[in-house]
């Protein structure tokens, strides 16, 4: 099988090297260029015809954002990677270049004062990313048919459908962008709150809560622990925390803690569906979106066991169908929906067994 191809853009020479280096590891990847800016790379990717693109966020003349900007006027579909650093700046430059159409985003290993241990994050951070997004050039596992989702659903209909009280969402790669589409969709008066997991490092998680809040009739804002949450609300696991929920008598709480990751990853949206599972029982319904690897897998059969329900992003919608088709191969998606769709399935089940009269909206 060939080697995914990848033309490297960035304006430090070293950075060049040291990336090339990292993903010299893998004999799966092959780098077939790099380009010190953008003009240089837009001119190159006819040549090299490269599988993925890493754009550097912050480059003089052409940066990456009008980069890539340009790029998606002749190449939509060509995966790109964005390289930005951890600071406030790198994050929301970072999130308009998701917005622009970027696949994914890396961060760039900073004052590790070893060559090595910036060489394996690289290849940590990088790797899986290029493959994942490039999964056509793999011998990736098929995925269920869309037959299947009608199967999915039509089984869930038979089930005995409890009252829904709260929402749980976990998405990885692409998500920030489903987020964007799903948040806002939902109107300003729903019922019960919502609780979500997006991959992503401190900084990016607020500033990813302040730009749904932006375009959302509902509240979203990062979460806290100790936080008492409610309807018409929406909570984002902070940067390199979990969060859970904590049911107590009169209320619902948020809790952080710094635990391992799980599934190489902090946050993680199986502690977040393990809690949901033990503090609502049957009455939540947790909605996996597009995202990398199988993080979500054991908390939604936690779900399920105890009587919730799994909605799953479909593959045709998702940026990378790793998440939410993980767990419909393991059987625990009730059902399967495009991402247009989405909002509308989910605001559907919520108004089921609930009284008509609306909640009043956390913007209110």
């Amino acid at each position: 099988m060939p080697p995914i191809r990848v033309l490297i853009v960035d304006d430090s020479s070293v950075i060049r090297k040291v990336i090339c280096d990292g993903l010299a590891a893998d004999s799966s990847v092959e780098v077939v260029g790099t380009a010190a800016n953008g003009s240089i790379a837009l001119g190159k990717i006819s040549q090299v015809n490269p599988d993925i693109i890493t754009l550097d966020v912050e480059m003089p003349g052409m940066n990456g954002l009008e980069t890539l900007a340009e790029l998606r006027k002749t190449y939509p579909k060509l995966p790109v990677i964005m390289f930005s650093t951890l600071t406030e700046r790198g994050a929301a430059t970072t999130l308009d270049a998701l917005a622009l159409g970027a696949s994914d985003y890396a961060t760039k290993p900073s004052n590790t004062g070893s060559l090595d241990v910036t060489l394996k994050q690289i290849r940590e951070q990088l790797i899986p990313k290029i493959k994942a997004l490039c999964a056509w050039k793999t011998s990736a596992r098929p995925a269920p048919s869309l037959s299947n989702a009608v199967h999915l659903a039509a089984t869930s209909a038979a089930t005995p459908l409890s009252r829904i009280d709260l929402l749980a969402i976990g998405t990885s790669t692409g998500g920030p962008n489903a987020l964007a589409e799903l948040i806002p969709a939902i109107p300003g008066d729903f019922p019960v709150p919502i609780v979500i997991v997006q991959h992503m490092p401190p900084v990016f998680t607020r500033l990813l809560a302040g730009r749904l809040n932006d375009k959302s009739q509902l509240k979203v804002q990062e979460g806290r622990p100790g936080q008492v949450i409610a309807p018409g609300e929406a909570w984002i696991a902070p940067g390199d925390y979990h969060m859970t929920v904590e049911r107590l008598a009169n209320s619902v709480r948020l809790a952080t803690n710094q635990d391992p990751p799980e599934n190489s990853c902090r946050p993680a949206v199986d502690p977040l569906f393990r809690s949901v599972a033990t503090g609502f029982g049957s009455n939540v319904l947790a909605v996996v979106l597009t995202g990398m690897g199988y993080d979500g897998v054991i908390g939604a059969q936690h779900i399920r066991e105890r009587g919730g329900q799994v909605y799953v992003q479909d593959e045709a919608s998702s940026v990378v169908w790793g998440m939410p088709g993980q767990v419909a191969a393991a059987g625990f998606a009730n059902a399967i929906y495009p991402l247009a769709s989405m909002a509308q399935e989910v605001v559907r089940r919520v108004s089921l067994k609930r009284s008509l009269v609306p909640v009043a909206s956390a913007k209110s």
